[in-house]
Order: structure tokens, then C-alpha cells, then sequence
């Protein structure tokens, strides 16, 4: 058996303003995280065998961690598209808060958003999603089914909003 696995498929490239301007935020804090790990990096260096320098150690592979994320999100932010405008408020598209009801009764918020901005906490979704794909160009009180787990759950769209302020 061998250890290779298949490149994972490619995410849609779509984010929004708030997602893009996150990421940004991010790489900025990450440089300035970057210059003080360094820092302590160079002063634990300083202390003699780095062999048994549990610091440097650390602070070695804490810098590895940063430059992996900062060469991620210089290759990533680049190739983004940032989606402001939506092509009406009745069809669910990127962006959109929906909310679905189950055949159980049970009400679930979720906002169609990239892979960047994934977050099941607060009900954000990737539009790569079998639910987001299966909710895409649907209106309110159509129905919809999607594999999960092996099982089939229906929802109906019970509304559909683009307002950014907060959730349906």
C-alpha cells in the first residue's frame, strides 16, 4: 500500500470582501508574528548545542508553521475572486443566507460562502458543498435532497436574503 494520495480537487476561486479582507489581515499579523519568532529564534540560537535547545527547537518549527501559511496565502490571495454583486434577491447564488427547514421541522441557517471562509459554527458553508451546489440558482419553497453520510436529507427553502448585517 503506498502512501500517495491524489491532489484534493481545486476550490472555487470566489470569496467575499469580508473573507478577502480577513485573509489579508492575516497575512499582515502573520509578517509581524514572523519578525518577533525570528527574534527569539536568533536568541535561542545564541545559547549554545541547538541539539538540546528545546527554544530553538520550538521556535524552529514554529517558523516553519508561519511560512507555510504566508506561501499559502501569497499563492492563494492572487488567484481569488472577490463577489459583491448578485444577480437577483429570489435565487439563492454566492453570498446568500438561506434558511431550510428539514422534513423532521427543524430550522438550519447557512450562508453560501468560498472555501476560505468556511466556518460550521456560525452556519458558513462552501459553495462546493453538495448542500450549497444543490441549493444553487433555487428559490424560496423549492425542495431539495442531498447525500449525507450515506443517508438522503430533503430540505425545503423556507427564505433566502443577502443582507450581510446578519443571519436569515
Amino acid at each position: 500500500m503506498s502512501r500517495y494520495r491524489p491532489p484534493s480537487p481545486r476550490s472555487s476561486p470566489y470569496i467575499s470582501r469580508e473573507g478577502f479582507d480577513r485573509l489579508q489581515h492575516e497575512l499582515k499579523d502573520i509578517w509581524k508574528r514572523r519578525a518577533d519568532v525570528t527574534a527569539h529564534l536568533s536568541a535561542a540560537a545564541a545559547e549554545g548545542d541547538r541539539s538540546e535547545n528545546a527554544e530553538y527547537i520550538y521556535r524552529k518549527k514554529e517558523l516553519r508553521e508561519l511560512d507555510r501559511r504566508i506561501r499559502y496565502l501569497q499563492k492563494r490571495l492572487p488567484d481569488l475572486t472577490i463577489v459583491e454583486r448578485r444577480a437577483d434577491d429570489e435565487h439563492i447564488y454566492f453570498g446568500a443566507w438561506v434558511e431550510l427547514e428539514n422534513d423532521d421541522g427543524e430550522i438550519k441557517n447557512v450562508r453560501l460562502v468560498g472555501a476560505d471562509e468556511i466556518d460550521p459554527s456560525a452556519g458558513y458553508i462552501s459553495i462546493d458543498s453538495p448542500v450549497a451546489r444543490a441549493l444553487l440558482k433555487k428559490s424560496v419553497d423549492d425542495e431539495i435532497s442531498v447525500d449525507v453520510a450515506g443517508d438522503t436529507v430533503n430540505y425545503v427553502v423556507v427564505s433566502v436574503s443577502y443582507d450581510s448585517s446578519s443571519s436569515v
